[in-house]
Protein backbone atom coordinates (compact mmCIF):
# COMPACT_ATOMS: atom_id res chain seq x y z
CA UNK A 1 0.00 0.00 0.00
CA UNK A 2 1.80 3.07 -1.32
CA UNK A 3 1.79 6.19 1.26
CA UNK A 4 -1.12 8.78 1.43
CA UNK A 5 1.14 11.25 2.77
CA UNK A 6 4.68 11.60 2.77
CA UNK A 7 6.62 11.84 5.52
CA UNK A 8 8.04 15.43 6.20
CA UNK A 9 11.58 16.29 6.07
CA UNK A 10 12.56 19.26 7.12
CA UNK A 11 14.35 20.34 10.46
CA UNK A 12 11.46 21.31 12.81
CA UNK A 13 12.25 24.67 15.05
CA UNK A 14 9.49 25.09 17.06
CA UNK A 15 5.62 24.04 17.76
CA UNK A 16 3.31 25.73 14.96
CA UNK A 17 0.10 23.02 15.72
CA UNK A 18 -2.49 24.27 13.45
CA UNK A 19 -5.70 25.44 15.33
CA UNK A 20 -8.46 22.68 15.26
CA UNK A 21 -11.61 24.01 13.13
CA UNK A 22 -14.48 24.80 14.91
CA UNK A 23 -17.26 22.11 15.62
CA UNK A 24 -19.82 23.32 13.27
CA UNK A 25 -17.37 23.01 10.15
CA UNK A 26 -16.88 19.44 11.22
CA UNK A 27 -18.25 17.50 8.36
CA UNK A 28 -20.05 13.78 8.51
CA UNK A 29 -16.99 12.57 6.78
CA UNK A 30 -14.39 14.60 9.40
CA UNK A 31 -16.57 12.30 12.08
CA UNK A 32 -16.40 9.23 10.07
CA UNK A 33 -12.21 9.71 9.50
CA UNK A 34 -12.10 9.74 13.27
CA UNK A 35 -13.69 6.62 13.91
CA UNK A 36 -11.70 4.83 11.42
CA UNK A 37 -8.57 6.92 12.62
CA UNK A 38 -9.38 5.37 16.14
CA UNK A 39 -10.16 1.52 14.44
CA UNK A 40 -6.74 1.36 13.35
CA UNK A 41 -4.79 3.18 16.37
CA UNK A 42 -6.15 0.50 18.18
CA UNK A 43 -4.99 -2.28 17.05
CA UNK A 44 -1.50 -0.27 16.52
CA UNK A 45 -1.81 -0.29 20.54
CA UNK A 46 -2.29 -4.25 20.92
CA UNK A 47 0.63 -4.50 18.38
CA UNK A 48 3.42 -2.08 20.43
CA UNK A 49 6.32 -4.59 21.48
CA UNK A 50 6.69 -5.05 17.57
CA UNK A 51 6.04 -2.20 16.18
CA UNK A 52 8.35 -1.08 18.75
CA UNK A 53 11.21 -3.28 17.20
CA UNK A 54 10.81 -2.20 13.88
CA UNK A 55 11.13 1.42 14.45
CA UNK A 56 14.12 0.25 16.87
CA UNK A 57 15.60 -1.40 14.26
CA UNK A 58 14.86 1.51 11.90
CA UNK A 59 16.61 4.03 13.94
CA UNK A 60 20.22 1.29 13.98
CA UNK A 61 19.88 1.07 10.30
CA UNK A 62 18.72 4.61 8.78
CA UNK A 63 20.20 7.02 12.12
CA UNK A 64 23.59 7.04 12.58
CA UNK A 65 23.33 9.64 16.10
CA UNK A 66 21.42 6.60 17.47
CA UNK A 67 23.46 3.86 16.60
CA UNK A 68 25.92 3.80 19.54
CA UNK A 69 23.35 4.54 21.74
CA UNK A 70 21.70 1.51 20.45
CA UNK A 71 24.98 -0.82 20.72
CA UNK A 72 25.67 0.29 24.19
CA UNK A 73 21.86 -0.32 25.96
CA UNK A 74 19.70 -1.60 23.52
CA UNK A 75 17.23 -2.21 25.96
CA UNK A 76 17.22 1.43 27.47
CA UNK A 77 16.28 2.42 24.11
CA UNK A 78 13.73 0.12 23.16
CA UNK A 79 11.66 1.26 26.90
CA UNK A 80 11.97 4.91 25.24
CA UNK A 81 10.73 3.95 21.89
CA UNK A 82 7.86 2.11 23.24
CA UNK A 83 6.82 4.55 25.96
CA UNK A 84 6.76 7.04 23.45
CA UNK A 85 4.94 5.30 20.94
CA UNK A 86 1.94 3.71 23.94
CA UNK A 87 1.57 7.52 24.72
CA UNK A 88 1.89 9.15 21.49
CA UNK A 89 -0.59 6.58 19.92
CA UNK A 90 -2.95 6.69 22.46
CA UNK A 91 -2.79 9.84 22.41
CA UNK A 92 -4.57 9.75 18.96
CA UNK A 93 -7.78 7.84 20.52
CA UNK A 94 -7.67 9.40 24.20
CA UNK A 95 -6.27 12.95 23.58
CA UNK A 96 -7.98 14.52 27.07
CA UNK A 97 -6.23 11.57 28.85
CA UNK A 98 -2.78 10.80 26.90
CA UNK A 99 -1.71 14.42 26.16
CA UNK A 100 0.31 15.27 29.28
CA UNK A 101 1.67 12.17 29.20
CA UNK A 102 2.78 11.85 25.88
CA UNK A 103 4.35 15.76 26.42
CA UNK A 104 6.14 14.72 29.46
CA UNK A 105 7.68 11.72 27.62
CA UNK A 106 9.23 13.64 24.88
CA UNK A 107 10.29 16.35 27.18
CA UNK A 108 12.43 13.29 28.68
CA UNK A 109 13.15 12.17 25.57
CA UNK A 110 15.22 15.54 24.94
CA UNK A 111 16.75 15.71 28.07
CA UNK A 112 18.39 12.22 28.24
CA UNK A 113 19.26 12.64 24.85
CA UNK A 114 21.07 16.47 25.45
CA UNK A 115 22.29 14.73 28.38
CA UNK A 116 24.17 11.59 26.17
CA UNK A 117 25.32 14.02 23.43
CA UNK A 118 23.07 12.16 20.71
CA UNK A 119 23.07 15.17 18.04
CA UNK A 120 19.70 16.85 17.83
CA UNK A 121 19.15 16.71 14.21
CA UNK A 122 19.26 13.05 15.01
CA UNK A 123 16.60 13.07 18.03
CA UNK A 124 14.40 14.88 15.87
CA UNK A 125 14.90 12.71 12.38
CA UNK A 126 14.18 9.78 15.15
CA UNK A 127 10.80 11.03 16.04
CA UNK A 128 9.91 11.85 12.54
CA UNK A 129 10.67 8.44 11.63
CA UNK A 130 8.52 7.13 14.43
CA UNK A 131 5.50 9.32 13.32
CA UNK A 132 6.07 8.29 9.32
CA UNK A 133 5.87 4.54 10.60
CA UNK A 134 3.10 5.14 13.23
CA UNK A 135 0.68 6.80 9.94
CA UNK A 136 1.97 4.22 7.83
CA UNK A 137 0.67 1.20 10.09
CA UNK A 138 -2.47 3.26 10.13
CA UNK A 139 -2.84 3.00 6.54
CA UNK A 140 -2.41 -0.37 6.01
CA UNK A 141 -4.23 -1.19 8.92
CA UNK A 142 -7.80 0.68 7.34
CA UNK A 143 -6.77 -0.78 4.00
CA UNK A 144 -6.20 -4.62 5.59
CA UNK A 145 -9.89 -3.92 7.02
CA UNK A 146 -11.97 -1.77 4.61
CA UNK A 147 -9.97 -0.23 1.30
CA UNK A 148 -12.82 2.34 0.68
CA UNK A 149 -12.02 3.83 3.98
CA UNK A 150 -7.99 5.10 3.27
CA UNK A 151 -9.88 8.11 1.43
CA UNK A 152 -10.83 8.75 5.02
CA UNK A 153 -8.01 9.63 6.76
CA UNK A 154 -7.08 12.45 4.34
CA UNK A 155 -9.46 14.44 6.93
CA UNK A 156 -7.23 13.59 9.17
CA UNK A 157 -4.05 13.75 7.73
CA UNK A 158 -3.17 17.02 8.85
CA UNK A 159 -4.11 16.41 12.79
CA UNK A 160 -2.00 13.60 12.73
CA UNK A 161 1.28 14.99 11.28
CA UNK A 162 0.63 18.56 13.20
CA UNK A 163 0.79 16.38 16.42
CA UNK A 164 4.34 14.31 15.22
CA UNK A 165 5.66 18.65 14.73
CA UNK A 166 4.03 19.34 17.85
CA UNK A 167 5.99 16.55 19.50
CA UNK A 168 9.06 17.52 17.56
CA UNK A 169 9.04 20.94 19.14
CA UNK A 170 8.71 20.00 22.39
CA UNK A 171 11.35 17.68 21.92
CA UNK A 172 13.91 20.62 20.34
CA UNK A 173 12.91 23.02 23.15
CA UNK A 174 13.55 20.44 26.25
CA UNK A 175 16.84 19.24 24.27
CA UNK A 176 18.10 23.10 24.05
CA UNK A 177 17.39 23.52 27.33
CA UNK A 178 18.98 21.00 29.06
CA UNK A 179 22.32 21.09 26.52
CA UNK A 180 22.48 24.88 27.93
CA UNK A 181 21.96 23.17 31.54
CA UNK A 182 24.65 20.95 30.85
CA UNK A 183 27.05 23.82 29.67
CA UNK A 184 26.10 25.93 32.79
CA UNK A 185 26.73 22.76 35.24
CA UNK A 186 30.14 21.89 33.13
CA UNK A 187 31.63 25.78 33.12
CA UNK A 188 30.68 25.57 37.11
CA UNK A 189 32.29 22.78 37.60
CA UNK A 190 35.34 23.73 35.78
CA UNK A 191 35.13 27.05 37.65
CA UNK A 192 34.98 25.66 41.26
CA UNK A 193 37.84 22.89 39.74
CA UNK A 194 40.02 26.32 38.77
CA UNK A 195 39.33 27.75 42.01
CA UNK A 196 40.33 24.67 44.05
CA UNK A 197 43.57 24.39 42.47
CA UNK A 198 44.22 27.78 42.63
CA UNK A 199 44.10 27.54 46.32
CA UNK A 200 46.00 24.53 46.64
CA UNK A 201 42.61 23.08 48.27
CA UNK A 202 42.60 20.06 45.54
CA UNK A 203 42.92 16.53 46.34
CA UNK A 204 45.62 14.72 44.73
CA UNK A 205 43.16 12.38 43.99
CA UNK A 206 40.97 14.75 42.06
CA UNK A 207 44.29 15.98 39.36
CA UNK A 208 43.84 13.45 36.62
CA UNK A 209 40.14 14.52 36.72
CA UNK A 210 41.01 17.84 36.65
CA UNK A 211 43.31 17.72 33.73
CA UNK A 212 40.81 15.76 31.72
CA UNK A 213 38.12 18.48 32.68
CA UNK A 214 40.84 21.49 31.81
CA UNK A 215 42.42 20.20 28.87
CA UNK A 216 45.22 20.79 30.40
CA UNK A 217 48.96 18.31 31.35
CA UNK A 218 48.89 16.90 35.01
CA UNK A 219 52.73 17.10 34.67
CA UNK A 220 53.09 20.67 32.68
CA UNK A 221 54.97 23.93 33.61
CA UNK A 222 52.40 26.56 34.85
CA UNK A 223 52.85 30.44 35.86
CA UNK A 224 50.01 32.26 37.19
CA UNK A 225 48.89 35.78 36.19
CA UNK A 226 47.24 38.31 38.56
CA UNK A 227 46.16 41.42 37.23
CA UNK A 228 44.12 44.11 39.02
CA UNK A 229 42.72 47.10 37.39
CA UNK A 230 42.73 50.60 38.51
CA UNK A 231 40.95 51.72 41.47
CA UNK A 232 37.47 53.34 40.41
CA UNK A 233 36.71 54.86 43.75
CA UNK A 234 34.99 53.34 47.10
CA UNK A 235 32.43 52.03 45.43
CA UNK A 236 34.21 49.56 42.86
CA UNK A 237 32.33 46.54 43.46
CA UNK A 238 35.29 44.07 43.47
CA UNK A 239 38.41 43.13 40.65
CA UNK A 240 36.74 44.12 37.28
CA UNK A 241 39.20 41.53 34.17
CA UNK A 242 40.76 44.32 32.00
CA UNK A 243 41.11 43.51 28.31
CA UNK A 244 44.36 42.28 27.92
CA UNK A 245 46.29 41.24 24.92
CA UNK A 246 48.09 37.93 25.61
CA UNK A 247 50.63 36.82 23.17
CA UNK A 248 49.57 35.13 20.28
CA UNK A 249 50.41 31.52 21.70
CA UNK A 250 48.27 32.44 25.00
CA UNK A 251 44.82 33.84 23.31
CA UNK A 252 42.22 34.40 25.57
CA UNK A 253 39.80 31.75 26.58
CA UNK A 254 36.36 32.76 27.65
CA UNK A 255 35.48 33.06 31.53
CA UNK A 256 33.70 30.43 33.30
CA UNK A 257 31.45 30.44 35.81
CA UNK A 258 29.40 32.93 35.14
CA UNK A 259 25.63 32.93 35.71
CA UNK A 260 22.73 32.69 33.12
CA UNK A 261 19.94 35.03 33.44
CA UNK A 262 17.40 31.75 33.84
CA UNK A 263 19.70 29.00 34.67
CA UNK A 264 20.65 28.09 38.27
CA UNK A 265 24.10 27.73 39.03
CA UNK A 266 24.50 24.11 39.62
CA UNK A 267 26.60 22.37 41.75
CA UNK A 268 29.16 19.36 40.69
CA UNK A 269 27.37 17.03 43.29
CA UNK A 270 24.07 18.22 41.98
CA UNK A 271 22.19 15.75 39.80
CA UNK A 272 22.89 16.48 36.16
CA UNK A 273 19.06 17.73 35.78
CA UNK A 274 16.95 19.41 38.06
CA UNK A 275 14.42 16.60 39.28
CA UNK A 276 15.84 14.42 37.54
CA UNK A 277 15.24 10.75 38.47
CA UNK A 278 18.59 8.92 39.70
CA UNK A 279 20.53 6.18 37.47
CA UNK A 280 18.77 3.37 37.44
CA UNK A 281 15.51 4.48 38.31
CA UNK A 282 12.47 5.71 36.39
CA UNK A 283 11.40 8.95 35.76
CA UNK A 284 7.44 9.93 36.42
CA UNK A 285 6.78 8.65 32.68
CA UNK A 286 8.74 5.06 33.29
CA UNK A 287 11.83 6.58 31.40
CA UNK A 288 15.27 5.39 32.52
CA UNK A 289 17.32 8.63 33.18
CA UNK A 290 21.09 8.88 31.77
CA UNK A 291 24.25 8.84 34.01
CA UNK A 292 24.62 11.97 35.47
CA UNK A 293 28.30 11.09 36.21
CA UNK A 294 29.06 11.73 32.66
CA UNK A 295 28.99 15.18 31.61
CA UNK A 296 29.79 16.12 28.46
CA UNK A 297 33.73 17.23 27.77
CA UNK A 298 34.74 20.59 26.60
CA UNK A 299 34.07 20.35 22.51
CA UNK A 300 37.83 22.05 22.31
CA UNK A 301 40.58 21.72 24.66
CA UNK A 302 41.76 24.89 25.35
CA UNK A 303 45.65 23.42 25.13
CA UNK A 304 47.66 26.71 25.98
CA UNK A 305 44.55 29.05 26.58
CA UNK A 306 44.74 30.67 30.03
CA UNK A 307 42.27 30.02 32.56
CA UNK A 308 40.38 32.54 34.34
CA UNK A 309 39.37 32.74 37.81
CA UNK A 310 37.86 35.96 39.92
CA UNK A 311 39.89 36.36 43.53
CA UNK A 312 38.60 39.02 45.99
CA UNK A 313 41.22 41.73 44.82
CA UNK A 314 42.76 40.33 41.84
CA UNK A 315 41.62 38.12 38.59
CA UNK A 316 44.25 35.22 38.05
CA UNK A 317 45.30 33.54 34.82
CA UNK A 318 46.34 29.77 34.32
CA UNK A 319 49.28 29.97 31.60
CA UNK A 320 50.48 26.95 30.43
CA UNK A 321 54.05 26.77 29.63
CA UNK A 322 55.70 24.96 26.91
CA UNK A 323 59.40 26.27 26.57
CA UNK A 324 62.41 24.83 28.27
CA UNK A 325 62.53 24.62 32.02
CA UNK A 326 65.66 26.37 32.80
CA UNK A 327 64.72 29.09 30.01
CA UNK A 328 63.05 32.17 31.43
CA UNK A 329 62.87 33.23 27.74
CA UNK A 330 58.77 32.56 27.92
CA UNK A 331 57.76 34.31 30.70
CA UNK A 332 60.15 37.10 29.41
CA UNK A 333 58.04 36.97 26.44
CA UNK A 334 54.49 37.11 27.85
CA UNK A 335 55.45 40.22 30.41
CA UNK A 336 56.97 41.95 27.45
CA UNK A 337 53.78 41.33 25.53
CA UNK A 338 51.01 42.11 27.77
CA UNK A 339 49.33 44.10 26.65
CA UNK A 340 46.97 46.25 29.81
CA UNK A 341 45.07 49.71 29.97
CA UNK A 342 46.87 52.36 32.00
CA UNK A 343 46.54 51.83 35.39
CA UNK A 344 46.34 48.26 35.72
CA UNK A 345 49.13 46.06 37.56
CA UNK A 346 49.91 43.15 36.78
CA UNK A 347 52.05 40.33 38.40
CA UNK A 348 53.77 36.99 36.88
CA UNK A 349 54.74 34.34 39.35
CA UNK A 350 57.48 31.99 38.66
CA UNK A 351 57.21 28.78 36.71
CA UNK A 352 55.89 25.61 38.77
CA UNK A 353 55.73 22.16 37.69
CA UNK A 354 52.34 20.09 38.37
CA UNK A 355 48.92 21.05 38.49
CA UNK A 356 49.43 20.02 42.54
CA UNK A 357 51.62 23.48 42.36
CA UNK A 358 49.28 26.15 41.20
CA UNK A 359 48.58 27.04 44.54
CA UNK A 360 51.95 27.90 45.13
CA UNK A 361 51.87 29.74 41.79
CA UNK A 362 49.09 31.56 42.66
CA UNK A 363 51.18 33.16 46.01
CA UNK A 364 53.68 33.75 43.64
CA UNK A 365 51.41 35.63 41.15
CA UNK A 366 49.95 37.63 44.09
CA UNK A 367 53.36 38.41 45.64
CA UNK A 368 54.41 40.06 42.32
CA UNK A 369 51.33 41.95 42.02
CA UNK A 370 52.01 43.69 45.32
CA UNK A 371 55.49 44.30 44.19
CA UNK A 372 54.01 46.22 41.04
CA UNK A 373 53.89 50.27 41.42
CA UNK A 374 50.09 51.65 42.09
CA UNK A 375 50.85 53.33 39.11
CA UNK A 376 50.24 50.25 37.20
CA UNK A 377 52.78 47.74 34.97
CA UNK A 378 53.61 44.43 34.42
CA UNK A 379 56.27 42.72 37.24
CA UNK A 380 57.59 39.44 36.43
CA UNK A 381 58.71 38.12 39.93
CA UNK A 382 62.05 36.51 38.85
CA UNK A 383 62.99 40.04 38.21
CA UNK A 384 61.81 41.73 41.33
CA UNK A 385 62.74 39.32 43.67
CA UNK A 386 63.99 41.61 46.14
CA UNK A 387 61.15 43.55 45.75
CA UNK A 388 59.22 39.96 46.68
CA UNK A 389 61.12 40.17 49.80
CA UNK A 390 59.80 43.64 50.95
CA UNK A 391 56.26 43.16 50.01
CA UNK A 392 55.98 39.58 51.82
CA UNK A 393 56.94 41.15 55.00
CA UNK A 394 55.67 44.67 55.19
CA UNK A 395 56.00 44.87 59.04
CA UNK A 396 60.17 44.54 58.54
CA UNK A 397 60.08 46.40 55.45
CA UNK A 398 57.99 49.42 56.89
CA UNK A 399 60.80 49.17 60.32
CA UNK A 400 63.44 48.89 57.62
CA UNK A 401 62.21 51.96 55.49
CA UNK A 402 62.21 53.84 59.07
CA UNK A 403 65.35 53.00 60.28
CA UNK A 404 67.22 53.88 56.84
CA UNK A 405 65.16 56.87 55.55
CA UNK A 406 63.77 57.89 58.23
CA UNK A 407 66.03 60.71 59.75
CA UNK A 408 65.83 62.42 55.89
CA UNK A 409 62.06 62.57 57.12
CA UNK A 410 63.22 66.10 59.06
CA UNK A 411 64.04 67.63 56.28
CA UNK A 412 61.58 70.11 53.73
CA UNK A 413 60.13 67.43 51.57
CA UNK A 414 61.43 68.76 48.72
CA UNK A 415 64.85 68.31 49.69
CA UNK A 416 64.60 65.04 51.19
CA UNK A 417 62.27 63.72 47.66
CA UNK A 418 65.32 64.86 45.83
CA UNK A 419 67.71 63.55 47.58
CA UNK A 420 65.58 59.94 47.25
CA UNK A 421 65.33 60.97 43.47
CA UNK A 422 69.35 60.80 43.15
CA UNK A 423 69.81 57.71 44.90
CA UNK A 424 67.03 55.56 43.32
CA UNK A 425 68.55 56.59 39.70
CA UNK A 426 72.10 56.04 41.41
CA UNK A 427 70.99 52.34 42.32
CA UNK A 428 69.95 51.95 39.08
CA UNK A 429 72.63 53.18 37.00
CA UNK A 430 74.53 50.42 39.00
CA UNK A 431 76.45 53.04 40.94
CA UNK A 432 77.32 54.98 38.02
CA UNK A 433 77.25 59.17 39.04
CA UNK A 434 77.62 59.98 35.48
CA UNK A 435 74.22 57.71 33.68
CA UNK A 436 72.72 59.04 36.78
CA UNK A 437 73.59 62.86 36.08
CA UNK A 438 72.28 62.08 32.61
CA UNK A 439 69.04 61.16 33.63
CA UNK A 440 68.62 63.40 36.28
CA UNK A 441 69.63 65.82 33.53
CA UNK A 442 72.13 67.28 36.73
CA UNK A 443 76.05 67.04 36.54
CA UNK A 444 77.55 64.03 37.91
CA UNK A 445 79.35 66.20 40.57
CA UNK A 446 75.87 67.19 41.78
CA UNK A 447 74.98 63.88 41.87
CA UNK A 448 78.00 62.89 43.97
CA UNK A 449 77.04 66.02 45.91
CA UNK A 450 73.49 64.79 47.01
CA UNK A 451 75.23 60.95 47.84
CA UNK A 452 77.44 62.81 50.61
CA UNK A 453 75.15 64.70 51.96
CA UNK A 454 72.73 61.08 52.41
CA UNK A 455 75.58 59.27 53.85
CA UNK A 456 76.03 62.20 56.56
CA UNK A 457 72.10 62.61 57.47
CA UNK A 458 71.88 59.10 57.75
CA UNK A 459 75.07 57.64 58.59
CA UNK A 460 75.34 55.11 55.64
CA UNK A 461 78.22 54.58 53.77
CA UNK A 462 76.93 53.56 50.00
CA UNK A 463 80.19 52.13 49.18
CA UNK A 464 80.00 49.43 51.78
CA UNK A 465 77.94 46.18 50.14
CA UNK A 466 76.18 45.83 53.94
CA UNK A 467 74.81 49.82 53.60
CA UNK A 468 73.97 49.30 50.22
CA UNK A 469 71.91 46.80 50.21
CA UNK A 470 69.72 47.85 53.08
CA UNK A 471 69.05 51.16 51.40
CA UNK A 472 68.09 49.51 48.18
CA UNK A 473 65.54 47.34 50.23
CA UNK A 474 64.59 50.42 52.27
CA UNK A 475 64.04 52.81 49.06
CA UNK A 476 61.68 49.39 47.11
CA UNK A 477 59.78 49.23 51.18
CA UNK A 478 59.29 53.00 51.20
CA UNK A 479 57.78 52.38 47.24
CA UNK A 480 55.92 50.07 47.41
CA UNK A 481 54.20 49.77 51.11
CA UNK A 482 53.41 53.76 51.12
CA UNK A 483 50.13 54.01 52.53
Amino acid sequence: MPQVVRPRIAVLHGTHPASPLPQRFRSLADREAVEVLHRAARVLVASLPVLTDRLVEALYEQEPGYRAAIESDRAEIWQEVHHSLRHNVGSLIQPREFREAAHRTSRRIGEIRAEQGVPLDAVLHAFRMGGAMVWQDLVDETARRDPDDVRLLVHVAADVWNFVDEHCGIVGDAYRQAERRLSWRRENQQRLMIAALLDGTARIADLCEAAAMLGLPEQGRYAVLAVASAPRGPQRPGPARPPLNLPAALPVAAPYGQSGPDLPDVRPDAPALSGAAPYGQSGPDGLPHARPDTVPPPTAFPGTAPLWHTGPDAEFAILRLTGDPGDPGELHAIAAALDAPAGTRAGIGSAVEGLAALGDARRLAETALRACPASGGTVLLDEHLPDALVVTSPALGSALADRVLGPLDRLDPSDRDVILETLTAWLDADGSAQRAGARLYCHRNTVLNRLRRFEQLTGRCLTRPRDAVEVSLALAARRLLAP
